[in-house]
């Protein structure tokens, strides 16, 4: 038999050679596919490409039966928007913590990189809006199921952000009486994250496509990160200074805010009970008001808390910035007069945003501090400031160059990704292991080492695997 005629068959639209633009095709005939995420390219994986126009989706959409979301990151749904323009005319699958998100997402995302006009952003957010396909997590959902093929799809909790999902996509071909698994792991949280429970393993998979952003290190562990985070904290008091903690508006601002209730909760000191937290970016406050709706789809530890009485998301200490005036106003506010706060802004990668404006006052200044929780993709800013500011050097914002006194920090443990021991439990742990695993989503130097982590786990367990990576379609 042929190679062209074996199915299902996968291919690449995105999050091949780096950490965004994750866009994946599962082609089971030649007319019929499913598409998983369709996300845009961000930092130095934006830079190799031509512009914006790298963001058009140039691959035939009439064959596609569905798009899946796994989550609602940028660089896994930024290309909603294109998709949609090039005709695509089908449901959007997700789960339902998902569909209450991902409409926040794109708004956003058109007003930042299509249009102003609020007019047309509620048409395009109707259109989204009708179809939208919210489906619970482990059950199976049918996409066709006729005479040439039976499709399905299920999701199952990914811990990455509230919402996330792997999945699951079970195929038959009735012309050969042959049926695949495929799982899509999507992005996969670490464990002991806060508010979301950790992913477990699928029973089995055929074919596994799985991310490997961290697939060449370790984390911290969360009471190593949260002493961390405290230690942060108590030299910014100590120094009167602010720490500004770039991060997404969604998973990883709501995250944070979890983890400094609870220490604002167990301190003993009147400067740390007084500490201001405040989030400056209407984008994380419409999601955490958002979370906090969600709550049934917390885990069992922030609903341990709940019944006690504290507001993990909504405590005394927690201040929001709205508008740009106020915003402008809280900057220089903290910039000159030594009061102790710890900002979270966005973006995460310090690539724009309001979080810029912070950096560019307070970077020079060695009072304040500057702490990383999240992946910096090579090519940004935040990159730039995690590697040179520890040894005082400087980082181009917004066309200026800004000399970096603050102290920098990075806290590995507050990733929303798993780590390379997480990814391969993840693996390990299936009862009926894939005999094909396909590495997406990761710089080269990662995926070779957990290319190489997996080939030594499968030999050592007497497991034959073929271990691939994506490449461009």
């Amino acid at each position: 038999m042929s190679n062209s005629t074996i199915w299902p068959k996968l291919i690449h639209h995105g999050g091949i050679d780096g950490v965004t633009g994750s866009c994946h095709r599962l082609r089971f005939s030649a007319d019929r596919s499913l598409l998983v995420d369709c996300g845009l390219f961000q930092g130095q994986d934006a830079d190799r490409g031509d512009g914006l126009d790298q963001h058009r989706v140039r691959f035939p959409v009439d064959d596609v039966l569905a798009l899946v979301v796994t989550h609602v990151h940028i660089d896994h749904i930024g290309r909603l928007p294109y998709l949609l323009a090039a005709g695509y005319a089908g449901p959007i699958l997700c789960s339902v913590p998902s569909a209450r998100l991902l409409p926040l997402v794109i708004e956003d995302a058109l007003k930042v990189g299509f249009t102003r006009d609020a007019a047309l952003i509620g048409r395009f957010l109707d259109e989204v809006g009708t179809r939208l396909v919210p489906l619970d997590y482990r059950r199976w959902h049918a996409l066709v199921d006729d005479a040439r093929h039976r499709v399905r799809v299920r999701l199952q909790r990914a811990g990455h952000i509230l919402g996330s999902a792997y999945v699951e996509v079970d195929s038959l071909d009735r012309s050969k009486g042959r049926t695949h698994r495929t799982v899509f792991s999507g992005d996969l949280g670490a464990p002991h994250a806060p508010l979301l429970p950790a992913p477990k393993s699928p029973w089995r998979a055929d074919t596994l496509v799985i991310e490997s952003t961290y697939g060449d290190r370790r984390h911290e562990d969360r009471r190593t990160r949260r002493a961390r985070l405290r230690a942060a904290i108590d030299r910014a008091l100590e120094n009167g200074g602010t720490v500004i903690v770039p991060a997404f508006s969604i998973g990883r601002t709501q995250e944070l805010l979890y983890e400094l209730e609870g220490l604002v909760h167990a301190a003993r000191n009147a400067r740390w009970r007084d500490l201001e937290v405040i989030v400056d970016s209407p984008l994380a406050a419409r999601f955490t008001e958002a979370y906090r709706e969600l709550k049934p789809w917390w885990d069992a530890e922030a609903h341990r808390r709940l019944r006690s009485g504290r507001h993990p998301l909504s405590f005394d200490n927690l201040y929001t910035v709205d508008g740009h005036e106020e915003h402008l106003r809280t900057v220089e506010y903290l910039a000159t007069t030594g009061r102790p706060a710890v900002v979270i802004a966005a973006s995460g990668m310090a690539s724009g945003g309001r979080v810029v404006n912070y950096l560019k006052r307070m970077l020079p200044d060695p009072r304040h501090a500057v702490l990383f929780v999240g992946y910096q993709a090579p090519g940004t800013p935040g990159h730039a400031i995690a590697r040179y500011g520890p040894r005082g050097g400087w980082v181009e914002l917004d066309g200026a160059r800004v000399d970096i006194r603050a102290r920098v920090g990075t806290i590995g443990g507050y990733s929303a990704h798993a780590d390379q021991r997480d990814l391969l439990n993840f693996i390990r742990r299936m009862r009926h292991p894939p005999a094909h695993v396909r590495l997406i989503h990761g710089d080269a130097g990662p995926k070779q080492a957990f290319k190489a982590g997996i080939e030594a786990w499968a030999s050592g367990c007497g497991h034959p695997v073929r271990v691939t990576l994506a490449h461009q379609s």
